[in-house]
């Protein structure tokens, strides 16, 4: 029920959307239609939960069939939201996906991940340096990130809406330098490295946590990951603590058996 979809730029927008050749919209909600009545019935005589998930699946599926496409069809806003965003219809590009995310969070949509893999900066090969790789994946980043706030504030969605940028490491001060020349990319680091959030209820125009002098570890109101999974958890409306069950003798949560809110940042 929860599963994820992943969305393609191309072709269908999400696999296996279009009837085959023959089966109309209606052939095709009858069907359903009919085995929903039979999952109905065995789940009325073996009472088996995964037949409830069965019949939402089927639903769902139908559900996606007939509202999927117009959702995913950017093309259809207005020339100047694609040029608030530098969307391009049609390419394989962040600002198509920011432009994509907020048509599927005003639609209802629940959770929205966005990838970018420009950020691997180790300098290994031309382009991929901190210098290069990090202006060029900045320039085409920031102009899109930008325009979803804007747009999604404009239509009175932020506030109801947490947006989290980061990723799962920083990088050094230093440079890598495995060759020891030409080298410009720097390695992994896990003690200092940014995350924002925004809208959702977190509180805008502040700044928390300090490294060293040279950026390379954090010396001042450090937040471990589990905290920070506490806090969106929080501002998602679920308490971390809420879910602990106990597995091969020692207690789970979403949070593992760590972290705290962080109410510093909270509005």
């Amino acid at each position: 029920m929860h599963q994820g979809v992943q969305c393609n730029t191309k072709g269908e927008p999400v696999l296996n959307l279009e009837n085959p050749d023959g089966i109309s919209p209606e052939l095709r909600k009858k069907s359903i239609d009919i085995i929903n009545k039979i999952n109905q019935l065995e789940y009325d005589s073996v009472q088996d939960p995964e037949i409830l998930t069965r019949i939402s699946q089927y639903e769902l599926a139908f559900k996606m069939q007939t509202s999927v496409p117009e959702v995913m069809n950017i093309d259809a806003e207005p020339q100047y939201i694609k040029d608030l965003y530098g969307a391009t219809p049609g390419e394989n590009s962040f600002a198509n996906n920011c432009l994509l995310a907020r048509r599927l969070v005003e639609k209802g949509v629940r959770f929205v991940q966005l990838y970018d893999q420009g950020w691997d900066t180790h300098g290994a090969s031309p382009g991929n340096g901190v210098d290069e790789g990090l202006r060029s994946s900045c320039g085409y980043i920031d102009q899109a990130i930008s325009a979803l706030l804007i747009d999604l504030k404009q239509r009175g969605l932020l506030e109801e809406t947490l947006v989290v940028w980061g990723g799962e490491f920083g990088r050094t001060p230093m440079m890598e330098a495995r060759t020891g020349k030409n080298f410009f990319g720097r390695d992994h680091n896990s003690e200092a490295f940014t995350i924002w959030m925004a809208g959702g209820g977190v509180k805008s125009g502040m700044t928390l946590g300090e490294t060293d002098e040279i950026g390379f570890a954090g010396i001042r109101d450090r937040v471990h990951i589990h905290d920070l999974q506490a806090t969106i958890l929080h501002l998602l409306g679920l308490d971390h603590e809420k879910l602990t069950y106990r597995f091969q003798g020692r207690d789970y949560r979403l949070t593992d058996v760590h972290g705290q809110v962080v109410n510093s940042i909270l509005a």
